[in-house]
């Protein structure tokens, strides 16, 4: 690895789908120091920078922490239940329930906002909640398969109403008084994705709001996750927990990252 790390140029390669490994991100995990690291409170801890997919580098992702968890796990790096991942939005509690099993624990969202950004003249009544990143949660009363996320989604998040940074876009449908259906607009991959953790904490903040939903509560995903959604150890703190499966071992090899030129057409 190139010291300081990939290049943006390398890690938009490597997340090219259909030319190369193909992913929405990716993770770099260190130990927090030499012997492995502790916290402030002295729990074990790991180091985790995120990239999004075009190369830029993302302050928090929920489900690649718990994947860099789980991973930490599996090396042996950690032999405890738990430990802190260090994330450029600070350090956030992960705990094994299984094997395949993590929860985060970390800060409720405090900023839910009310908006209706309009897109060619029609008003979109949502909630902006900061869970980590900003997220416009959308709820959507119709059916979540024909919802136009690319196409919507990429027009809400670059929307001026939710300020320069823009946000994730997530089409919410309520279930039940402990469920939602969710689908995402992810920043920096710019296309929806099979899961967001930031989303589900951010559309769980927003069904409280609205008096929809109430926790516990899971979250089915355009991947077919679900994820589970709790209320902290402390009143002020939320957990997030669902599967972290390991799939696959391989090397990256440098033809990865050597993409041909797109054609003049495209």
């Amino acid at each position: 690895m190139p010291s300081g790390g990939p290049t943006p140029d390398a890690i938009r390669a490597w997340c090219t789908r259909r030319l190369s490994l193909g992913a929405d991100g990716l993770f770099l995990l260190s130990r927090a120091d030499a012997a492995g690291g502790t916290a402030a409170d002295g729990t074990a801890a790991v180091r985790m920078i995120h990239f999004n997919a075009d190369g830029t580098r993302a302050d928090l992702c929920l489900n690649g922490t718990r994947c860099a968890a789980r991973l930490a796990w599996e090396l042996g790096w950690i032999t405890g239940s738990s430990m802190a991942v260090q994330t450029d939005a600070g350090a956030i509690l992960a705990r094994r329930l299984d094997r395949d099993d993590v929860a985060l624990e970390l800060p409720a969202p405090t900023s839910v906002r009310r908006l209706s950004p309009e897109v060619d003249g029609t008003a979109h009544d949502g909630f902006l909640v900061a869970a980590g990143v900003p997220h416009f949660v959308l709820p959507w009363n119709e059916d979540l398969a024909t919802a136009p996320v690319t196409a919507l989604g990429a027009r809400l998040r670059r929307h001026p109403a939710l300020g320069p940074p823009g946000a994730n876009v997530d089409f919410v449908r309520f279930t039940g008084p402990h469920g939602i259906d969710i689908r995402s607009y992810e920043r920096g991959v710019e296309g929806e994705t099979m899961a967001c953790g930031t989303g589900v904490l951010a559309a769980a903040a927003a069904a409280a709001d609205a008096g929809a939903v109430e926790l516990p509560m899971t979250a089915r995903t355009r991947g077919g996750f679900a994820l589970r959604v709790a209320r902290g150890r402390a009143p002020d703190r939320v957990e997030l927990a669902g599967d972290a499966h390991l799939v696959a071992r391989g090397e990256l090899l440098p033809a990865a990252g050597d993409l041909p030129d797109p054609p003049p057409w495209r």
